[in-house]
């Protein structure tokens, strides 16, 4: 009898402690949850709307605009002839005369790059009348030699590009206007962009009704900031035989992305 009664103490006992661990083990995950705060986000989250940051993402742009102060240029010299032969003296000679006008005009060696060479057959097809093929006849060569050139004094272009063709560039491929040293001019872009992007977050905030937290990150769109021609009326003044030439303006654009946090 009596050891019955101390198997049963024993059981109660084991069943008490038993719940007093469960209790225990419960009491340590409510507090783990809170937090020193007791508010939630102690890691066990048992909030999952306060397991997130609350953030505001913009994106801005800035752009910035300054005169050119150089042109790049795309010259060529087409010479064609009976044979590949006759039509290489001919190129290279109107080349030489061409390079060596650039250099005397004050353009430095190096401003001056080989941009393309070519030797190309040249044929004629004959029309068949009688319905049968006839092949193509070899009637000559053409070689195209290009050069590039960056002129640094606007002042010279008009000037330039009228002796080059007198000399034999018998083909252009176009001419841009850009910036020796534009970091100056992207650095304004940049600081528009992201005043413009803080701009854009201040009135979301507002709107929403929170106010505006730190700044958690920003980073710059990867692409280069590159000229962007703006067209006006800033033609330059050269002499009257020469080509005339209107420089414009140049502007850089930069975006940016930017996330801030949210104080509710």
């Amino acid at each position: 009898m009596s050891s019955t009664r101390i198997a049963r103490t024993v059981h109660v006992a084991a069943v008490a402690a038993a719940f007093a661990g469960a209790f225990a083990a419960a009491a340590a995950a409510q507090d783990s949850a809170a937090g020193k705060d007791g508010k939630g986000d102690g890691k066990g989250r048992p909030d999952a709307v306060r397991g997130r940051q609350a953030v505001i993402k913009v994106s801005g742009e800035g752009r910035s605009t300054t005169a050119p102060d150089m042109a790049v240029l795309q010259l060529s010299v087409v010479k064609d002839a009976k044979t590949a032969r006759e039509a290489l003296d001919a190129n290279n000679k109107a080349m030489a005369d061409v390079l060596s006008a650039l250099k005397q005009a004050g353009i430095a060696e190096r401003d001056l790059q080989t941009s393309g060479f070519s030797i190309n057959p040249q044929y004629h097809y004959p029309q068949n009348n009688d319905g049968g093929n006839r092949p193509p006849e070899l009637v000559g060569y053409q070689v195209v030699n290009g050069v590039g050139v960056r002129v640094r004094d606007l002042g010279q272009l008009g000037e330039i590009l009228d002796k080059s063709v007198s000399l034999g560039v018998n083909q252009g491929g176009g001419i841009e206007f850009t910036n020796d040293k534009p970091e100056a001019v992207i650095t304004e872009a940049r600081k528009a962009a992201v005043a413009d992007a803080i701009n854009k977050a201040r009135v979301l905030a507002e709107a929403a009704g929170v106010s505006l937290g730190r700044l958690i990150e920003i980073s710059e769109q990867p692409s280069r900031p590159e000229p962007i021609p703006v067209v006006r009326s800033m033609a330059k003044e050269f002499a009257a035989d020469s080509v005339p030439i209107a420089t414009g303006e140049n502007a850089y654009n930069v975006n940016v992305n930017v996330t801030f946090a949210i104080d509710q």
